[in-house]
C-alpha cells in the first residue's frame, strides 16, 4: 500500500499569474460577488477603525476598500500590474495604498501592520514558509493573520480545485505553527460564493 501523500496548501504554485487581456478579464470578474468574503475577513480579524491592514494578493482591491470603509488604513499588495491598475482606478480613498510585490517579498517595513490577510491566494504562493515569514515580519506583535480559501472536494480538478480541502487547510495551519504563529484556528464558513475555509493566527507578543 502506498504511503499517504502530505496535503500541499500551495498546490497551484505554478500558476503563471495575471497579465494582458486574460488578467483584465480576471480582474473584472473579481469585482463581482466578493464583498461578502471581504466582510467575513473583517469580522474574523476583529478589524476596527484603528487597524492598519496589508492585503497579500489584493487583486482589484475589493477587500481593501471594504476594510477602508470600516475605518482602517490599508495597503494592497499584488504581483500583477494589471490588477493594481484596476485597483487604483476603482479607489478614491486616500487611506489606501497599492504596491507591487509578492507574498514572499512584501514591499513594507517591519511591524507595519496590525492585520495581514490573504484571501483566496495562498494556493498560488510559490513558497509557503517564506510567505508566512514575511507576514510575521510586517505584522506588529499581537497582530492578526488570516487566510481564506474556497472549500473544495478531495477529488476536484482543474479550476474547481482552486481552493483548499480541509486537509490542505490543516497542513497550512501546521506551517503557521511551525513558523511561530500562535492561537491558530481552522474553521469553515458559509458565504455567498459557497463554503469557505479560514485559518486564523496571531503574531506572538
Amino acid at each position: 500500500m502506498a504511503a499517504p501523500t502530505t496535503p500541499v496548501p500551495n498546490h497551484h504554485a505554478d500558476f503563471p499569474g495575471f497579465s494582458g487581456a486574460f488578467g483584465a478579464f480576471a480582474g473584472l470578474s473579481m469585482l463581482v460577488g466578493r464583498d461578502a468574503l471581504a466582510e467575513l475577513a473583517c469580522d474574523l480579524t476583529g478589524l476596527t477603525a484603528g487597524d492598519r491592514i496589508v492585503d497579500i494578493g489584493c487583486g482589484p482591491g475589493v477587500a481593501v476598500r471594504v476594510a477602508a470603509r470600516r475605518g482602517a488604513s490599508a495597503t494592497g499588495v499584488d504581483p500583477a500590474p494589471v490588477m493594481l491598475r484596476m485597483a487604483r482606478f476603482m479607489t478614491r480613498d486616500k487611506r489606501i495604498g497599492w504596491l507591487e510585490g509578492t507574498a514572499e517579498s512584501l514591499p513594507l517595513p517591519d511591524a507595519d501592520a496590525t492585520i495581514a490577510w490573504s484571501l483566496s491566494t495562498v494556493h498560488h504562493w510559490p513558497d509557503i514558509d517564506r510567505g508566512l515569514t514575511e507576514a510575521r515580519r510586517v505584522l506588529r506583535p499581537g497582530g492578526r493573520f488570516l487566510s481564506t480559501e474556497r472549500r473544495v472536494g478531495r477529488d476536484a480538478h482543474g479550476h474547481a480545485s482552486h481552493g483548499w480541502t480541509i486537509d490542505q487547510a490543516d497542513a497550512f495551519a501546521q506551517r503557521c505553527d511551525a513558523l511561530g504563529l500562535v492561537d491558530i484556528d481552522v474553521a469553515t464558513h458559509t458565504v455567498s460564493r459557497g463554503p469557505t475555509i479560514s485559518v486564523r493566527a496571531v503574531n506572538p507578543v
